[in-house]
């Protein structure tokens, strides 16, 4: 069965019934439907719905859960992975891709959930139309589960997605 038709017209995580895409869990073929608000970068509470969605009979849609869970590291997903039971086969899925992925600043230094990192260049940010400043220090770094170059942050009040090669690690 493909995720298209187990997901019977409803997003496998938030239960959102519009313009559904299907998004592999890597590193397996497996896939989970997703709607365009999860299947992009949404705020760090929409991904409250996991605490619902995690209980899915998919593996496909558990593993997923479980990164999104470990990746936004927040007391509320901390609790959420406590309870959340995965079969061993579905547990090694989980972590293959989290233990694979390492985040390291320009200058090679291991990043890690809840870092501060500094700005080593100016970098206009798109959408947002500003310009986060050398210098800046961005407080409790988020990692980007499935992509080692890209770390998420607060600048100036806004959340953006910051490519690893233009931060320090303080």
């Amino acid at each position: 069965m493909d995720a298209l038709d187990r997901a019977n017209g409803q997003c496998e995580t938030c239960g959102a019934a519009t313009d559904l895409t299907c998004v592999t869990v890597a590193p397996r073929v497996d896939q989970v439907a997703l709607c365009p608000v999860c299947a992009g970068d949404p705020a760090p509470d929409h991904w409250r719905c996991l605490l619902s969605s995690m209980w899915s009979e998919s593996p496909a849609v558990q593993v997923f859960a479980w990164r999104k869970l470990t990746a936004l590291g927040t007391p509320w997903a901390t609790e959420a992975l406590d309870m959340l039971y995965l079969e061993p086969d579905a547990q090694s899925w989980a972590e293959d891709v989290v233990q694979a992925i390492i985040h390291r600043d320009s200058n090679g230094a291991v990043l890690a959930q809840g870092d501060t990192v500094t700005l080593i260049k100016d970098l206009p940010v798109k959408g947002a139309g500003f310009t986060a400043k050398r210098g800046t220090a961005v407080r409790g770094i988020s990692l980007v589960a499935d992509n080692a170059g890209h770390i998420e942050g607060r600048v100036e009040g806004q959340r953006i997605v910051i490519l690893t090669e233009f931060v320090k690690k303080q």
